[in-house]
């Protein structure tokens, strides 16, 4: 009976276990709506038919016809685009979609939207339907349609069947303008009547890659000599005739920029090629967009006119061309996907955008956008904005990849960008670009460098090429094929470093160091001027508008440290009224006085006074020549436009 007793109670405490685990009931999950086709390489029977009505300027609103060939029976599922390859993000919104009509037949269909997904729409199918046909509107449209300009993305304006590669399912688009509007794309026209446009067939997956822009204004140059095998032209859209106006030496840069990368990149993959340009104040500016046959550049109306107010963005224009290359010929393996409803992934995008934006920074100075002193103080910027990036301590520079999911589109506002980091690949991939390319010039006495490496890797491509991937150990192979060299560890511990140990080493071996000094370069006024603020984030540590307005604070600066923060509206420096030039003045007298800097602000509906210990001098980054060293930085800025060719 004893020796019972403890197996009796362990029985008895392993059964009480299981009932107190047991007690814990509650509600039971909802079985998920049936699943979304996964995209499959196979035949798709049939054209889709797209008629787009972009004529009201008035109301802004798209009116959208659709014909999709229906391949079974049963139940369907349509999916609204949702990741744009630009962004690497799921930035389109299906909230512009309205009045979305469903018929086969005479019959109309009744869609239910997926309770997870309200990119996907679920309908059933009757037996013996050829087709359906679909009605909605998108809106609003105000980005992108003025009375004077229509900049059209295809991946807005149309649905498509789960289950399939887009590159699968062929399309045929038309397109009616608003009146008196010429247009650009490209795509190949069919046939032109006023202002109704047939495009050629194409793949589903080629039209969302050909953006339409068209206006009232309206202006068309070809970029390429007449007769040229791969023609190249640029269409300029605008507000007025005056923003169209184009000088000459503007044209001449883009006329070289034509010939010089498809040298560099040793090859053209592409049938021919369109700049889509727009100028204006009114539909949105300031960005771009990369494709595979087009760029969408958008400037202000003003911009020919006066560029050195905008060269912040001289950069843009080979950025976005040089995408061309990399980007869309080839693309990283994960970021690529067979349709627009599918994640994306930007594990690759140090490479994918940090690379392009290295070529940019120093085209902009082969070109003729920037001069070379420019160029330079370009890249003292983008050391300083590097080397002060304190969110690295936390944050890796790989992590950062991942920003365009959860931080594009407005997602976020990133208040503390230099703690939170957001899409940092872009500057700090240009100092690490420039260090593989001083290293590469290091390893082989000057020989061998990045354009030996972008002619070899992207090169070879001819039009209508075959668009290819890469992985990380395609570009390290790509690398090792030039200059041999542990590039997978070089890269590793540069994309997962938590200091900035290794962030100028390409200045260092280029022959240059970062410096401060207490006046700022031109290049650097010419920047505060186009953001509207004036920058004393290296020394006092915040920038603030024109109103006072405090619009940025470094994190575990100087202000921060003293209780300033975000959207404090400065009053008095001291005993004077504020103004940018009293702060300055005060800031370089607190250097030879080594008193504390007081400032009085108004923030959260009170009125503060608090002292600033600093008493170091304004401080503006400049590139300085480091004695004794090979001058490296000159002659990569200084190449002849031929460069790799």
């Amino acid at each position: 009976m004893n020796k019972i007793l403890p197996a009796l109670a362990l029985s008895f405490s392993q059964l009480a276990m299981v009932q107190a685990a047991s007690v814990n009931t509650g509600p039971i999950t909802v079985a998920p709506v049936p699943q979304i086709e996964a995209a499959r390489d196979r035949v798709f029977r049939g054209v889709i038919k797209l008629q787009v009505d972009a004529s009201d300027t008035v109301h802004k609103i798209i009116r959208v016809r659709q014909t999709i060939p229906v391949q079974k029976s049963g139940a369907m599922v349509l999916l609204y685009p949702e990741w744009e390859t630009a962004s690497h993000a799921a930035t389109q919104s299906v909230a512009d979609l309205a009045g979305l009509i469903i018929m086969a037949g005479d019959t109309r269909l009744e869609w239910q939207r997926d309770a997870v997904n309200p990119f996907a729409f679920h309908i059933s199918v009757p037996k013996n339907v050829p087709e359906l046909r679909l009605e909605f509107q998108v809106l609003p449209a105000s980005r992108g349609l003025s009375p004077d300009i229509l900049k059209l993305q295809w991946s807005k304006l149309a649905l498509y069947p789960a289950g399939w590669y887009l590159r699968n399912i062929a399309s045929n688009a038309s397109l009616t303008l608003p009146r008196d509007f010429q247009f650009a794309t490209s795509l190949d026209s069919d046939m032109v009547d006023g202002n109704q446009v047939s495009f050629k067939q194409t793949s589903f997956e080629k039209l969302m890659d050909a953006p339409v822009y068209a206006g009232r204004y309206f202006k068309r140059v070809e970029l390429t000599t007449a007769g040229a095998k791969v023609p190249v032209r640029l269409n300029l859209v605008g507000d007025s005739e005056a923003a169209l106006a184009i000088t000459p030496d503007f044209l001449s840069k883009y006329q070289t920029m034509v010939t010089a990368m498809p040298r560099l990149f040793r090859g053209e993959p592409y049938p021919h090629f369109d700049f889509l340009v727009s100028l204006s104040d009114v539909v949105f500016s300031g960005g771009g967009a990369e494709h595979s046959e087009s760029t969408e550049i958008n400037l202000p109306a003003d911009f020919f006119g006066n560029p050195d107010a905008q060269l912040r963005i001289a950069s843009l224009h080979p950025h976005e061309y040089a995408h061309a290359w990399n980007g869309r010929f080839r693309q990283p393996a994960d970021l690529w996907t067979p349709n627009l409803n599918m994640p994306m992934r930007g594990s690759l995008l140090w490479m994918y955008e940090g690379q392009t934006e290295f070529w940019g920074r120093i085209l902009t100075s082969h070109l003729g956008f920037m001069t070379r002193q420019q160029s330079l103080d370009a890249l003292a910027m983008d050391a300083a904005f590097v080397s002060a990036r304190v969110g690295r301590q936390w944050k890796s520079l790989q992590d950062s990849t991942i920003d365009p999911i959860y931080m594009a589109g407005g997602k976020s506002s990133v208040r503390w960008r230099d703690w939170q980091r957001r899409e940092d690949y872009y500057v700090e991939g240009v100092m690490l670009w420039l260090d593989v390319e001083m290293l590469m010039r290091e390893r082989t006495s000057g020989k061998k460098g990045l354009a030996d490496f972008a002619g070899s890797f992207f090169g070879g491509s001819k039009a209508n090429s075959v668009v290819s991937t890469y992985t990380f150990a395609d570009i390290c192979k790509g690398l090792n094929h030039i200059v041999p060299y542990d590039w997978a560890a070089y890269f590793t511990t540069r994309l997962q470093a938590h200091d900035a140990s290794h962030a100028l080493d390409g200045l260092t071996r280029s022959g240059y160091r970062l410096i401060y000094t207490d006046e700022p370069t031109d290049y650097f006024t010419k920047m505060e001027v186009d953001t509207g603020a004036t920058d004393f984030s290296q020394s006092l540590g915040f920038t603030v508008n024109s109103k006072g307005i405090v619009s940025s604070v470094s994190w575990e600066g100087p202000a921060f440290r003293a209780g300033i923060s975000l959207g404090a509206r400065l009053l008095n420096v001291g005993k004077e009224a504020y103004s940018d030039t009293v702060l300055k003045q005060v800031i370089k007298a607190a250097a030879v006085s080594k008193e504390a800097i007081e400032l009085t602000f108004m923030a959260d509906g009170k009125t503060r006074t608090v002292s600033i210990n600093y008493t170091g001098s304004l401080r503006y980054p400049r590139l300085e020549r480091i004695p004794g060293t090979v001058d490296r930085l000159e002659s990569l800025l200084t190449l002849p436009v031929h460069i790799g060719g």
